[in-house]
């Protein structure tokens, strides 16, 4: 029986780290004013790190005194030291280190080849850091791509920013964006934006990178031949990933046609022919993107917002995506109870949206259990709401009322002769009507979510109904 003392092992080999008195390695790392030299054995590199392991073996590095000497400025003192911990003792808190040195770490574990460690760092950014990367996409997106093997952090920025791309595509930084970030993104069936907007923000993104265009020549009647050559030649690569049959004729003839030289003659001829013949095009026949949520009432930034409510967490923080399948719509099904229930019933947890006829506010509601079939009977759950937003896009007033947990019993009203109803706060009576009343089953908010309508009637401009699953 072979006996194991791993555990004395480690501790003997980990504390070489804080007193290296034979060591034979010194690597100095930094630039500038910020060196830092660290002390090491070679035995050590060569064993735990694939990059030391190839440089000591083939004797690249300098050799004075029997003192082998590193120089790696590319990597911060700060990061170096949490990698050289790594080596010795297979041990990594990064619990108090800003994002800024994990996301150098990420970067030092791939040039040193540690790929444990550049697995876990990207895990760790992404698990642990999202707020921080949400803050920091550009530099994220900038750093990741020009790593192999980083799928998993571009993949899951990418997505984010899909999630909610509008304060993405907006910024000042989108212009300076690398073209194979550009490109990842466009391609992506999933990233949410209307096509003319993304079509501007690409025209954009071009004009600065083009030499002789951007800040130097942004007035477009002034240009020559050979800008929109060189721009042409800029947007080449992208303009296969716009979905142009998406435009209207109006953004066509606003938007597409002012740019007719810098699209191939072969595309531009499709466009052509689809908007004036209504012919499918075919070699740009991309099919629309995909939203989070396909409304007419809301656009994707309040879906995410809505799932920051069922969560009960900041929208950045969101541990789960959803999807939003309509189950129910009443300007295409018809404004009918036995519509609504046929459609509804018995397909899980839903949202509902409500259009009121004489503004642009919406309501709604989220259903955590099930619409069923029963003849006036309450069902409880502490996880209902009811909301309201001033109009499609409102992100400002937008105000939400939880039930309250000593009314729980009373969240969800059943009434097979109704719609939906919201403990007989919001619902959709069987003449069709929507009604609000307080009843005190959800919170002291509930008035001002129903504002300006605490107790009244209308008859709904549309109605909308989500099913809702985790994606």
């Amino acid at each position: 029986m072979t006996s194991i003392f791993h555990s004395g092992l480690l501790k003997d080999i980990s504390s070489l780290l804080n007193d290296a008195d034979d060591f034979n390695v010194i690597i100095k790392v930094g630039d500038y004013e910020y060196v830092k030299e660290f002390r090491a054995h070679s035995v050590i590199l060569r064993a735990r790190c694939p990059y030391f392991k190839n440089e000591l073996s083939d004797e690249k590095s300098t050799k004075k005194n029997n003192m082998i000497t590193f120089n790696i400025p590319n990597i911060t003192p700060t990061v170096f030291e949490m990698v050289l911990k790594y080596i010795y003792t297979g041990e990594l808190d990064l619990t108090n280190h800003l994002g800024e040195n994990i996301l150098g770490l990420l970067v030092a574990s791939y040039e040193l080849f540690l790929e444990e460690l550049f697995i876990h760092v990207q895990e760790y950014l992404i698990e642990e850091q999202a707020p921080w990367v949400q803050k920091n996409f550009v530099q994220v997106l900038h750093t990741v791509f020009k790593l192999k093997d980083c799928e998993k952090i571009q993949d899951y920025c990418l997505g984010s920013i899909c999630a909610d791309p509008q304060p993405f595509i907006t910024s000042k930084k989108f212009p300076s964006l690398d073209k194979d970030i550009l490109y990842g993104l466009l391609k992506r069936d999933d990233f949410p934006v209307e096509e003319s907007i993304i079509w501007d923000c690409l025209i954009k993104w071009g004009i600065k990178q083009t030499p002789g265009l951007g800040n130097v020549n942004g007035d477009r009647t002034k240009w020559s031949n050979s800008n929109y050559h060189a721009l042409k030649k800029t947007l080449n690569p992208f303009i296969p990933l716009i979905r142009f049959a998406e435009f209207s004729p109006a953004e066509y003839f606003d938007k597409i046609r002012p740019y007719k030289t810098v699209i191939p003659n072969n595309i531009y001829d499709e466009i052509e022919e689809y908007y004036f013949k209504s012919v499918q095009p075919k070699t740009i026949n991309l099919t629309p993107r995909k939203k989070i949520i396909e409304s007419n009432l809301i656009k994707p930034k309040l879906a995410n917002i809505i799932t920051s409510w069922i969560e009960r967490k900041d929208e950045k923080d969101l541990s789960v995506k959803y999807k939003f399948d309509l189950l129910y719509r009443s300007s295409r099904d018809g404004l009918n109870i036995n519509t609504f229930r046929t459609k509804c019933n018995g397909q899980g947890r839903c949202l509902v949206l409500v259009k009121h006829p004489n503004s642009a506010k919406i309501y709604g509601g989220y259903n955590p259990l099930d619409f069923v079939n029963a003849n006036g009977q309450n069902y409880s759950t502490t996880e209902s709401f009811i909301f309201s937003f001033e109009n499609s896009e409102d992100i400002q007033y937008m105000k939400i009322s939880r039930v309250q947990g000593s009314y729980a019993s009373y969240a969800i009203y059943e009434q097979n002769t109704q719609g939906f109803n919201f403990g007989n706060t919001l619902y959709l009576h069987s003449n069709l009507n929507i009604y609000f009343r307080n009843q005190g089953y959800y919170d002291n908010n509930i008035n001002n979510v129903l504002d300006p309508y605490p107790s009244g009637t209308f008859v709904p401009a549309e109605i909308e109904v989500f099913k809702m699953k985790a994606s």
